[in-house]
C-alpha cells in the first residue's frame, strides 16, 4: 500500500503558525518495523513542500538515512536515558534541574546540525552573566554534544571551541558576600543561644555539626549503631538526600568512602544525654529507640528528618538573638576554619572533613578566620625579625 504525507500547519507556544508532515521511508531491515520521519517548523508550506520532495528524493535514490535525533531536545533525551543509570539519583535529580532550568530553554529547539560555535558562544556569554557556575552549566550542556559525537549526529562538539569568558561581575560581587562561617566566639555564642531554647534536638545536631565538620546529609543518616561512646568516635558511612517525587533516601557518602572521626567527650556527653531524653520523648509518642538502626536525628513519625528543618532552627536563633548569618553548611566551613586556625595540618583537616582531593579543602575554605588572617602576617613579620 502506497503511503502519503500531508503537510499539516500547527500554532508553536509563541503563537506563530508553522508547518510540518510525517512521512514514511521504509522497513527497518534490523527490526522488521516500519519507519518514518517527522520533521517541523517549516515557516511556510513552500518551505515544507520543497523538503519534503528533497527526502522523497533521497529516498529514491537510495542515499536518504533517517535522522534518529534531529534536535537537541532529541538528544537529550537519549542522553538523559544513559545518564541515569551512571550516577546516584540525587546527583540525576539535580542534573535534570540544570538542563530543566538553563540549558534545555535556550538550546532545546535548536536543529543538532545547526550549533555551530556562535551559536554555543552567544548562550554561554548570557550563561556568564546571569549564573556563579555558568562554567558547570556549559559542561552539562557539553555532553550532550560529546553523546550525539558518539551516535554520529555531528562531527565536532561546538561547545569545546569556544572562549569561556571571564565572569567579573560575579567575582567582584563575591568580595562582598558574607563569609559563610563563624569564628571560635561567634561559635561559642550561637550554641549558648540554641542552649537556651527548649529544642534539644536541635541544639545537638548543630553541636555536632560544628564539632565534627559532618556534611548535614551525612548527621541526618547517623543511627545510634555508628556512634560508639566507648572510644568516643563516630563512623561516617552514609549520607541522606532526595531522589526522585522529592522522597528521601539514604545514600553512600558524596566520595563513596566511610571515615571515622575522634570526637572531643564534651560532645560526645552531649549525644549521650540526648539519646536518653530521645527515648523519653518519643515513648510518650509511641516509638521505640532503642530498636536496631535507630536515627540519633529523626522526625516526629521516628523517620528521616527532613533537611530544610535545620534552616527553620537556624533561622529563628538568628532572629531571635540577632546573630552573624550563616547557614547550616557554614559550620562544616566554621570546623574547617578552625582546624586551620588552630595549626591542624592540612592533611589531616582533608581527612576528617571527607575530601578526596586536598584541592578541594583549600579551595573551597579559602576563607579562613580573621584571626588565622591575622597569624599570617605576624609570622611573617616575627620571622624577619629573627
Amino acid at each position: 500500500m502506497k503511503k502519503t504525507s500531508i503537510i499539516k500547519s500547527y500554532i508553536k507556544k509563541n503563537g506563530e503558525k508553522c508547518y510540518m508532515f510525517k512521512l514514511y521511508v521504509g522497513v527497518d531491515p534490523l527490526t522488521g518495523k516500519e519507519q518514518y520521519t517527522t520533521r517541523r517548523g517549516f515557516r511556510t508550506k513552500k518551505e515544507a513542500d520543497l523538503a519534503l520532495a528533497r527526502i522523497k528524493l533521497d529516498i529514491s535514490k537510495g542515499s536518504f538515512r533517517k535522522q534518529q535525533a534531529e534536535t537537541y531536545q532529541d538528544v537529550y533525551d537519549l542522553w538523559i536515558e544513559q545518564y541515569e543509570r551512571t550516577v546516584e539519583e540525587s546527583t540525576f535529580i539535580k542534573t535534570t534541574g540544570i538542563f530543566r532550568n538553563h540549558i534545555l530553554p535556550a538550546l532545546g529547539q535548536y536543529k543538532i546540525e545547526k550549533l555551530n560555535i556562535d551559536v554555543c558562544q552567544r548562550h554561554v556569554n548570557v550563561w556568564a552573566t546571569k549564573l556563579k557556575k555558568f562554567r558547570m552549566v556549559k559542561s552539562y550542556a557539553a555532553k550532550v554534544l560529546d553523546f550525539a559525537i558518539k551516535r554520529g549526529y555531528i562531527q565536532v562538539n561546538p561547545f569545546a571551541l569556544i572562549d569561556m569568558p571571564n565572569n567579573l561581575k560575579n567575582t567582584y560581587d563575591d568580595a562582598y558576600e558574607f563569609e559563610n562561617f563563624y569564628t571560635k566566639e561567634q561559635l561559642n555564642t550561637f550554641l549558648k543561644c540554641m542552649g537556651q531554647e527548649n529544642n534539644f534536638k536541635a541544639y545537638t545536631l548543630f553541636r555536632l555539626l560544628a564539632y565534627s565538620g559532618i556534611r548535614k546529609g551525612e548527621a541526618l543518616a547517623l543511627t545510634w549503631n555508628d556512634v560508639d561512646f566507648k572510644d568516643n568516635e563516630i563512623r561516617i558511612n552514609k549520607a541522606l538526600s532526595r531522589g526522585k517525587d522529592n522522597i528521601l533516601y539514604i545514600k553512600a557518602t558524596k566520595t563513596r568512602t566511610a571515615r571515622t572521626l575522634t570526637m572531643d567527650p564534651e560532645t560526645m556527653n552531649i549525644l549521650k544525654m540526648w539519646k536518653k531524653q530521645q527515648q523519653q520523648d518519643y515513648l510518650i509518642l509511641g516509638f521505640n529507640t532503642l530498636q536496631k538502626k535507630q536515627l540519633v536525628f529523626s522526625n516526629d513519625q521516628n523517620e528521616l528528618l527532613q533537611p530544610t528543618k535545620t534552616r527553620k532552627w537556624l533561622e529563628h536563633i538568628l532572629t531571635k538573638y540577632q546573630l552573624p548569618k550563616i547557614t547550616t553548611h557554614g559550620f562544616r566551613h566554621t570546623h574547617c576554619s578552625i582546624l586551620i586556625e588552630a595549626g591542624v595540618a592540612q592533611k589531616d583537616v582533608q581527612d576528617r572533613l571527607g575530601h578526596t582531593d586536598i584541592k578541594t579543602t583549600m579551595n573551597i575554605y579559602a576563607h579562613v578566620s580573621q584571626q588565622a588572617k591575622d597569624g599570617a602576617i605576624n609570622k611573617f613579620a616575627n620571622y624577619m625579625r629573627t
